[in-house]
């Protein structure tokens, strides 16, 4: 297997290098957004316009409109089935044209690699306050390896169809105090989805970045400690799976040459 890289920009924004393919999740690339402040890490700096951008579901912390307009580039935006009139309303008939629609078990190719979609147990609307809606879900990006992006999710049944996997970048907590496990995967369901996937890798992300302004000193272990907790779950939970903590900017590289 060609090495593979993923570059953690915080909350669930990763940069991922597989083929020569460069993609981007759940772009953040701001310091604000609503009610939600960068608590941790430098503000994003991506070396590149991406390929592609993978946009998991319609919430704004992984919806940004305002950093979908600072992506470089024209990349191609892989969103969910329903999703692309959302983008034609916010965002303008440029922005729509790039759209790819994708239900789980279609997929698309971008450059070398193939991009899946494949299910989230997740609220696909944009909010309570929104009409907006289209499905959540997550991807499966098939090139030198096999890369789950899980967006937002609960455990689900289906879960240990995705795999197996060389890597997931699974999401592990929250973005609040009150955000509640509904539908989210905590640090040890997280260690219980990597374990049904059977993946060799696993980054945890969606956790330690944003925390609602003026509660920066309430219950600070659920901003910084998911992380850790998972990985120290995953190891009696799935031992087989190797899991590294990145921090902001930092890079994991996994495969041949690694």
């Amino acid at each position: 297997m060609s090495a593979t890289s993923v570059t953690y920009w915080g909350h669930s924004t990763m940069w991922l290098a597989d083929s020569d393919t460069t993609l981007l999740t759940d772009p953040v690339l701001t310091d604000r957004v609503a009610h939600l402040r960068r608590m941790a890490g430098p503000t994003p700096r991506l070396p590149a316009p991406p390929d592609a951008v993978l946009l998991s579901h319609l919430h704004a912390d992984h919806f940004h409109l305002a950093s979908l307009r600072l992506v470089p580039g024209t990349p191609t935006l892989i969103v969910p089935r329903g999703a692309a009139s959302f983008v034609a309303k916010t965002l303008g008939p440029a922005f729509a044209a790039r759209c790819v629609e994708l239900a789980p078990g279609e997929d698309t190719t971008v450059g070398a690699v193939r991009v899946k979609a494949v299910p989230a147990a997740h609220e696909g609307g944009r909010g309570p306050w929104s009409r907006e809606r289209a499905l959540a879900i997550g991807f499966v990006v098939e090139g030198a390896a096999r890369t789950w992006y899980a967006g937002d999710t609960g455990l689900f049944d289906q879960m240990a169809e995705i795999g197996p996997l060389d890597l997931a970048l699974i999401p592990v907590g929250g973005w609040g105090p009150t955000l509640g496990a509904h539908h989210h995967l905590d640090a040890a369901d997280a260690a219980e989805a990597v374990r049904r996937v059977k993946a060799a890798w696993a980054v945890p992300v969606h956790y330690g970045t944003f925390w609602p302004i003026g509660m920066a000193r309430i219950r600070t272990h659920m901003f910084s400690e998911p992380g850790r907790r998972f990985a120290e779950l995953a190891e009696r939970t799935s031992p087989d799976t190797r899991v590294r903590v990145l921090g902001q900017g930092e890079t994991l590289t996994v495969g041949r040459g690694a």
